[in-house]
């Protein structure tokens, strides 16, 4: 297979999941595309023509990586439930958005930094628990989806 040229990881968003792609270790592409349902990134190497090629479809744009983990961690925050510490952070997040609204206010530049940061938090903790369960470890925590009720 020829080698990639394109500048990887590119992130998109896709008729409202992101969607990733990234090189293979033999130079190659693989897309991966965001499960509401469990909260990982599933392969879809179908789409990386129909992403990188989109010129007229507002489902379809491209995040640069802090959009791409904040778009990925508000969606897990709506779509999964659970225990443990990224669960605890998400009530973290919902609280300054509910203070604020109580107050009548915007989120100020503090608030959303803070936000923009524990969201990046999650993002990686999410990441390491998969791949510990992708190891054969067991689960930290345990987690349901919303759409699944």
């Amino acid at each position: 297979m020829a080698a990639n040229k394109l500048p990887v990881p590119l992130y998109f968003e896709y008729y409202n999941k992101t969607f990733r792609i990234d090189e293979t270790p033999d130079g190659g592409l693989i897309g991966r595309l965001y499960n509401r349902s469990t909260g990982r990134f599933e392969p879809r190497t179908d789409l990386i023509h129909k992403v990188l090629f989109a010129t007229s479809t507002p489902e379809i744009s491209r995040l640069n990586e802090n959009d791409f983990i904040d778009e990925t961690e508000q969606n897990r925050a709506m779509d999964l439930r659970g225990d443990g510490p990224i669960f605890a952070l998400y009530e973290t997040i919902d609280g300054l958005y509910d203070q604020a609204k109580s107050e009548n206010r915007p989120l100020g530049p503090d608030e959303l930094a803070l936000m923009a940061s524990l969201r990046k938090r999650t993002f990686r903790m999410w990441e390491e628990e998969f791949a510990r369960r992708d190891a054969g470890e067991p689960p930290s925590f345990e987690y349901r989806s919303e759409l699944d009720r």
